[in-house]
């Protein structure tokens, strides 16, 4: 059996509508937030009100805390400077949370279920949210979909 796509999405930008539509589409049956803060400013996108959102629309929802990135990396990454990020997170992918996270996030993705990492930054190629799924490709073979929600 081929691996399903691994895929990601951020919501920077993109409206509940617009971001469930992305989802929908590509067939997604869990999403894995792998934000280290899981409020947001943006309205429905705070964990709680998420989850129930996606509860509402047939997707599960799971936040893999391990997987985010930490206060020191975040700061780097709203500076723009993505190498830095790049290399916080790849020593904090070290830390046995993180380790422990993201063998859970490979079992999943190994069961079949159509998965979706979720984070802020619309770009992936930005977001750590690539560094997981391309340590998942490795570990898995699944081809990794980045998806891209319309913006408001």
């Amino acid at each position: 059996m081929a691996t399903s796509p691994l895929r990601t999405i951020g919501y920077e930008g993109a409206s509940m509508n617009d971001f469930l539509d992305a989802l929908r589409v590509a067939g997604v049956e869990l999403l894995v937030d792998v934000r280290a803060v899981t409020s947001s400013r943006r309205p429905g996108f705070s964990k709680t009100r998420l989850a129930a959102t996606l509860d509402e629309s047939g997707i599960g929802y799971l936040h893999l805390r391990g997987l985010g990135t930490p206060a020191d990396g975040r700061a780097a990454a709203r500076s723009g400077r993505h190498a830095e990020m790049r290399r916080i997170f790849g020593e904090h992918m070290q830390e046995p949370q993180a380790r422990d996270d993201l063998a859970t996030l490979v079992g999943i993705v190994r069961s079949g279920r159509r998965v979706c990492l979720l984070c802020f930054e619309a770009d992936a190629a930005h977001c750590h949210r690539a560094i997981v799924a391309d340590a998942v490709r490795a570990a898995t073979g699944a081809p990794i979909d980045h998806l891209a929600p319309e913006k408001e």
